[in-house]
């Protein structure tokens, strides 16, 4: 195994070439003393490198670190499109950061507001996709199909997305806390059980998503990155993905590289729903109708929007079955993985028994 002192030429001295070029991270570190510098390096090598395996037409650009990083990336090999969502009836902090980053890359632009009815043509849709009634999968995956949809529009058939990046450099909250032990456990974990709804959508659109954060050999140097380095503190807080900022805070602007985490809902403006369907569903009708679905299919609903999206999932799917083997969700019979800590089909949590 070679070691090199720079990893930001068009090769990198680590034996194999770039197909498998990092097999083994721990290996490598036996032979090598890595600085946090060249971590560093590495990490923004083999980046560069996957976005240039997965080069697309578009990129759903939220503004947030990840598609930041990736349009930073993509913008200098190909011409690129970004497209950036948001609901008409609240706030969608998303605008002004992706609109920094496009004016930053040069990007072409496409902002997109969309109203209340064709937000609930694209509930019904990703719920017949993805086949789930989970509140929090279906707000977040609406707007990406809107967005999806409107760069097919453009006539983009491949996207990029920034999926992935959370998983596998601790961007969550429910991270910060841990141990560097348990940290490290809860990565593998999530990662065992990680699912994106970009590809099924974009598929369903005729349509090809492209996650440059689950390159496999990206992946497998992650995986070897210290804890330390993925949540850390600086400017008074906790970061997750530090070692990310860390690696583009001379690339990006800022208040790109030190935004907070904002979930999908957060940031295009679809975490306004809960509110809506609040409005939308008497207290009366809400009561009635849990207390059926619950005599009738067994099924526990939990708020007034999920129980719209139960209804939409029932008429479109049916009522969940338990299956013949293995575990079932306890709130709405679905079949669950043996490690799952939620059912992906209602987003009930399963360990501790609540929402």
């Amino acid at each position: 195994m070679l070691c090199s002192e720079s990893f930001e030429g068009k090769t990198l001295s680590l034996g194999g070439g770039e197909n498998g070029i990092w097999k083994k991270y721990s290996i490598f570190q036996e032979q090598c003393s890595m600085s946090l510098d060249k971590i560093l390096s590495v990490l923004r090598y083999l980046l560069d490198l996957s976005v240039r395996r997965n080069l697309a037409e578009g990129i759903l650009l939220s503004g947030g670190l990840d598609t930041s990083i990736i349009a930073s990336i993509a913008s200098k090999y190909t011409s690129l499109k970004a497209f950036t969502v948001a609901f008409k009836e609240a706030p969608a902090p998303d605008i002004g950061y992706a609109s920094i980053v496009a004016r930053n890359l040069g990007l072409k632009h496409f902002v997109y507001y969309f109203g209340e009815r064709e937000l609930y043509e694209s509930i019904h849709q990703t719920i017949d996709i993805l086949k789930t009634f989970d509140p929090m999968e279906v707000r977040n995956s609406a707007a990406i199909y809107i967005a999806l949809r409107r760069a097919r529009e453009e006539g983009v058939s491949t996207v990029l997305t920034g999926d992935g990046a959370d998983e596998i450099f601790a961007g969550y909250s429910f991270f910060f806390n841990l141990d560097k032990i348990r940290l490290k456990l809860e990565l593998e974990r999530i990662q065992e059980a990680m699912f994106f709804s970009s590809i099924p959508l974009a598929r369903n659109l005729s349509m090809e998503a492209r996650l440059p954060y689950l390159d496999p050999d990206l992946r497998s140097f992650a995986a070897e990155i210290p804890p330390e380095y993925k949540v850390r503190e600086e400017r008074g807080a906790i970061w997750g993905k530090w070692i990310l900022r860390k690696a583009y805070e001379e690339t990006l602007p800022e208040e790109i590289v030190w935004r907070i985490k904002t979930p999908i809902e957060f940031g295009t403006g679809t975490t306004i729903l809960p509110e809506l369907f609040n409005r939308k569903i008497s207290d009366e009708e809400f009561e009635k109708k849990k207390k059926e679905y619950l005599e009738r299919d067994r099924v526990t609903i939990q708020n007034k929007e999920q129980l719209f999206y139960y209804e939409i999932y029932r008429n479109i799917i049916g009522v969940p079955r338990p299956p013949k083997e293995g575990r079932a969700c306890p709130y709405c019979n679905s079949a669950i993985g043996e490690r799952a800590t939620y059912c992906r089909t209602c987003g009930a949590s399963i360990q501790e028994g609540i929402k």
